[in-house]
């Protein structure tokens, strides 16, 4: 998985045989850049294709909206985070964080689009093949790599779902050359979904021999996600009930949350008992493709020798998330939004020169909040103390903080970055697409619905108990606590509305930043709610980048169709587009 063997359009190979009038063997040369028959039909040419569907993971070859850590539509578009930089700089983001302009020219919408296709279509190119396999693929090899590809089907529509929601379903079957242009979008894929992950879930093996590959936990993972989704709580319970019991039934891995909070983010650290399913990244293997290529932009901006990478300061955590970490006396989050008040707001160095007197806020707040926000004062990583405005490209656009979670530390720099690009910020940091501490908080979502309270809060417990192992927090160079850190567990949930509201809050505490709440606050329901207090709260603190910003409910909850790929579909017989356009847009 470090080192995809094929890369490209293999939807678009061409399988030729060239074959010239002279009898003399040694004349006949296959075409150069093309496999035969033959080749893709073997073992390792099926296994080739699969692990091309493997690459296309991480959205290689689009653009940064494309990636597979969805820090734009996921994050931005839910207030974790601003676009940053400032605003002359990839303007194209602008709209996921003010809405109204977002339209379906909008070209890094087609790049999505195009991405996860391009997954699809690989996965489909695998199945496909499958049903002419040569006589060394093995009936077991049939088995695993069929239900791998089908799982990265199922990721890939899963991802196209959520975003888009209605979507044209293509699988194997499918001609891509005429019928894929004529596949309308009326038809929700949900089903289609729940049906790639249960294969798949049943026909993988529980561990893999490769680094990355999907085991059938991991389908089980997904499989309950895409059922929680769909709000069907019960099914997605029982599948979560398992995944978080495992590693006690024969051939099970036990998957457990890790000590240290930050080596989920930790290049050298990252191959864990949290990592369920992960998009592998690589540094040095002679093409920084095999690295993350799509955060390199998400880097305190001009940091010399002090910080890394030195570009370009986008994806900024707002100041909305940031006071989100505030805590109360007793340890716990402010549930009523207080956390926004002027009291309970975070003091930071908006406006203030970085050579000027500044102390960090001396509250209480969660030590996630260092773990996840650099801010000026506190130590960033092993890097440097955060000097605030000098780190900061525009703060009038992007405000005063840094991206700090998937970044990577001093003592890796040249080792794990690949530094034959432009930039060291091509890393080899994995993203999860699922986390154990993420199927905790899920799980606990569920109990809350068809279960226990007692059970939720013991999930919640769980990450918030390993959030509060005081060895693990950020320290200074003497060894001292680099802010008044404070969090204790819950000792009770009084009712269901008491549950919900502070398993969606520690979602976002959690997993801030790691591309998920914009989906969460879409299902919850209660996305124009939150967003829209968002934006009453950081708009007149940023107003250049959340001019006109409002979320409006039946539309914004999901990205317009490309016009690009309505414009290709074109229309049926009776003149009407194949593809219909989501409301509003």
């Amino acid at each position: 998985m470090k080192n995809p063997i094929l890369k490209g359009a293999l939807a678009t190979i061409m399988i030729t045989m060239v074959t010239f009038a002279c009898k003399d063997k040694f004349l006949e040369v296959p075409a150069t850049g093309q496999l035969s028959s033959t080749q893709l039909t073997s073992k390792a040419g099926l296994d080739g294709l699969l692990l091309s569907a493997y690459a296309q993971l991480n959205g290689r070859g689009y653009d940064q909206s494309a990636a597979s850590l969805d820090w734009v539509r996921g994050s931005i578009s839910a207030g974790e985070a601003n676009k940053g930089s400032n605003s002359g700089d990839f303007n194209a983001l602008t709209p996921f964080q003010n809405y109204p302009s977002m339209n379906a020219t909008n070209a890094e919408i087609n790049f999505k689009w195009r991405s996860l296709y391009e997954g699809i279509s690989r996965a489909n190119m695998v199945l496909r093949v499958m049903t002419t396999a040569a006589s060394d693929v093995t009936t077991a090899d049939k088995q695993r790599i069929t239900a791998e590809a089908r799982f990265l089907r199922g990721h890939y529509y899963f991802q196209l779902r959520r975003q888009f929601n209605m979507v044209p379903y293509v699988d194997e079957t499918v001609d891509y050359g005429t019928g894929v242009d004529k596949v309308p979008n009326n038809v929700d894929i949900w089903p289609k979904i729940e049906a790639d992950f249960q294969f798949a879930q049943t026909n993988l093996p529980a561990t893999q021999d490769a680094l990355g590959r999907a085991n059938s936990w991991a389908a089980a993972a997904y499989l309950a996600k895409t059922y929680l989704y769909e709000k069907k709580y019960a099914e997605a319970k029982a599948l979560f009930d398992k995944v978080i019991a495992s590693g006690t039934t024969t051939g099970g891995v036990k998957y457990a949350l890790v000590d240290n909070y930050t080596d989920i983010f930790n290049a050298a650290k990252e191959t864990n008992s949290e990592s369920i399913f992960a998009d592998q990244a690589a540094a040095n293997t002679g093409s920084s493709d095999n690295a993350n290529p799509e955060l390199n932009l998400n880097f305190p901006y001009n940091t010399g020798s002090a910080g890394p990478a030195g570009c370009c300061g986008f994806f900024v955590p707002s100041f909305e998330l940031a006071n989100s970490f505030r805590v109360s006396t007793n340890g716990l989050p402010l549930l009523d939004g207080s956390y926004n008040s002027s009291t309970n707001q975070l003091v930071t160095d908006m406006g203030l020169a970085s050579s000027a007197p500044f102390t960090p806020d001396a509250g209480p707040v969660d030590p996630r909040l260092d773990w996840s926000v650099g801010r000026r004062g506190i130590p960033y990583l092993d890097w440097s103390v955060h000097p605030g405005q000098d780190w900061i490209r525009d703060q009038t656009f992007a405000g005063p903080y840094s991206p700090k979670k998937f970044v990577f530390y001093k003592s890796q720099d040249k080792s794990l970055t690949d530094g034959s690009s432009w930039t060291d910020g091509y890393s080899a940091i994995n993203y999860n697409f699922i986390r154990f501490a993420d199927v905790l908080l899920m799980a606990a979502e569920c109990e809350v619905e068809v279960g226990s309270l007692a059970t939720a809060l013991n999930y919640v417990n769980m990450v918030r108990n390993r959030a509060a192992n005081a060895t693990y927090w950020v320290k200074t160079t003497t060894g001292a606590n680099a802010a008044n850190y404070s969090i204790k567990p819950y000792t009770s949930f009084a009712d269901q509305a008491t549950a919900r509201t502070a398993i969606q809050f520690e979602r976002k505490l959690e997993l801030s930043g790691e591309g998920h709440r914009f989906y969460d606050l879409v299902r919850w329901g209660t996305a124009a709610t939150a967003i829209n207090a968002f934006l009453a709260y950081e708009s007149p603190k940023l107003p250049v980048g959340y001019a006109g910003a409002k979320f409006t409910t039946g539309r914004d909850e999901y990205l317009p169709i490309p016009q690009t790929q309505i414009d290709y579909q074109a229309t049926d017989a009776s003149g009407k587009n194949i593809l219909a356009q989501n409301p509003g847009y």
